[in-house]
């Protein structure tokens, strides 16, 4: 593919990307009222600081070009962390929800 293409596409994925972001940034705040706050609330809270922590993100995404290699490195790092906190925490939330349906 031509780099001009790839270009294209790149900007066509992240503009997507920040979008949906955008969405579940909405559906973690409206949704926030109707959690309960036991367990599941508290990690709904954190939840919804990485949903803000990636929106943030995702919204750098269209500039990482501009970054120097050792400093992209860096944030990819950062998201894989923070993406692997945030599969934890729901699998362990969606968990909770499961044993208390099954109580």
């Amino acid at each position: 593919m031509e780099s001009s293409a790839l270009d294209i596409v790149t900007t066509v994925l992240d503009f997507t990307a920040i979008v949906i972001m955008f969405y579940c940034l909405y559906l973690v705040l409206a949704l926030r009222s109707a959690v309960p706050h036991d367990r599941v609330g508290s990690h709904w809270n954190m939840l919804s600081v990485l949903v803000v922590l990636f929106t943030a993100g995702f919204l750098t995404a269209p500039f990482f070009d501009q970054l120097p290699p050792y400093v992209l490195k860096l944030v990819i790092a950062v998201i894989f962390v923070l993406g692997a906190i945030y599969v934890a925490m729901t699998i362990r939330m969606i968990y909770g929800i499961i044993q208390r349906m099954t109580q």
